[in-house]
């Protein structure tokens, strides 16, 4: 089964990887919105810091799904 064809699976039956692609979504929202301004204060760097690990790690696990999938 080609990889594509895994995530279309997982997106419509696994209820998991709706959950993480929806977490990933919404943290990629808000990195879009700190990205426009033009500075940043170092609470939101933090934020931002903290945003993008969170991010990562939603994406380890899809990747893990998909593996785990295939």
């Amino acid at each position: 089964m080609k990889k594509l064809d895994v995530i279309s699976a997982l997106r419509s039956e696994n209820e998991e990887y709706q959950k993480l692609e929806e977490e990933h979504r919404k943290y990629e929202l808000s990195l879009e919105e700190m990205n426009k301004k033009k500075y940043l204060t170092p609470e939101e760097e933090l934020e931002k810091k903290n945003i993008q690990k969170q991010k990562l790690q939603l994406k380890d696990r899809m990747a893990q799904l998909v593996k785990g999938h295939q």
